[in-house]
């Protein structure tokens, strides 16, 4: 989602002199897409079985995951009538633009008015910012590494890293935590069960930022976007009771929430006469929630296993998964 906000960075300088609410209204309707298909992708590969490990085993694996993304999600409808300053050049009432993953081919402009202090209402057009679709993007991929400790016999403690590393002044990281419970591990041992049966609760937080300050966009100083989203996963796993190839489904529930903030100062000018300091502008704030149900297989040879799924819910995912149990 950082990546994606680097796209509208180009533009902020002319949204802020709209005003702060424009560009805030703006700025939710552009990034909610963006935000919602993280928080999907981030809580995709927390299981790969429903059979629990004997207790005191342990389970380390890298987990890959792309998720994809839908038409709808790469657009949304403008309306004039929610913005004060903010009209279309054609008095159109309303128009679909891109969102952070979509992209405006041709460009589409808008026409804003800002209070000079001398000359009264101004108008200036601008051009509305794009989104990864530019480039060709149709997916949000998320990695991470992910271990599982088993202190009871059909219980497992998980937890999920990624560190925080900076790539062109961006950063993010996120780490999580879960617990699966075996259910069928509670029935006698003398019992053949060929289906397990667990359920999963699970944490993630991911948090990144993006500095701008030396991209000499809009004036001002300690200018960055930064982001955090929290989740909790609940889902109900079943699979199959063999040795080396398995398979497994489940029905899940996800409920999250994601902050984004615009931090730093912001010199709004029209070049001549007219400025304006403005300090941390806008915090927005996105609710996530929707069922998934992801169907998948598992094949173990000795202490390695190899898993693959795929997850239906408002944003589709597969996820690889490779994994060594001790």
């Amino acid at each position: 989602m950082i990546a994606c906000a680097v796209q509208s960075q180009n533009n902020m300088d002319d949204l802020l002199a709209a005003g702060v609410d424009d560009a805030k209204q703006f700025s939710k309707d552009y990034l909610a897409p963006a935000t919602e298909g993280l928080a999907y992708g981030i809580n995709n590969g927390w299981f790969n079985h429903a059979k629990g490990q004997k207790q005191f085993g342990f389970e380390i694996g890298l987990v890959a995951n792309t998720s994809f993304i839908n038409d709808d999600k790469k657009s949304f409808e403008m309306r004039v009538n929610e913005y004060e300053n903010i009209r279309f050049s054609d008095n159109s009432t309303s128009k679909t633009v891109a969102t952070a993953l979509g992209h405006n081919d041709p460009d589409i402009a808008v026409i804003i008015t800002y209070d000079d202090p001398i000359f009264g209402n101004q108008e200036t057009e601008i051009t509305l910012p794009t989104g990864i679709g530019s480039t060709g993007v149709n997916i949000i991929p998320t990695a991470f590494l992910q271990a599982a400790f088993s202190p009871f016999r059909g219980t497992q403690i998980k937890a999920r890293y990624f560190p925080k590393i900076e790539t062109d002044n961006v950063k993010t990281g996120l780490y999580g935590f879960g617990i699966q419970q075996e259910f069928t591990a509670w029935l006698p041992k003398d019992k053949f069960f060929p289906v397990a049966i667990s359920g999963l609760i699970a944490y993630t937080h991911l948090d990144g930022s993006y500095d701008f300050s030396d991209a000499n966009i809009v004036e001002g100083y300690d200018q960055h976007l930064k982001t955090a989203v929290n989740t909790l996963l609940f889902e109900l796993i079943a699979s199959t009771n063999f040795k080396i190839l398995n398979a497994y489904g489940a029905l899940g529930y996800l409920n999250g929430k994601s902050e984004t903030d615009l931090l730093g100062a912001y010199v709004v000018t029209d070049g001549l006469l007219y400025s304006e300091e403005i300090i941390n502008p806008f915090s927005i704030e996105e609710k996530v929630s929707g069922v998934r149900t992801t169907l998948g297989a598992n094949v173990k040879l000795g202490f390695f296993a190899v898993n693959l799924d795929y997850t239906f819910a408002e944003f589709n995912s597969a996820t690889l998964g490779l994994n060594f149990s001790f």
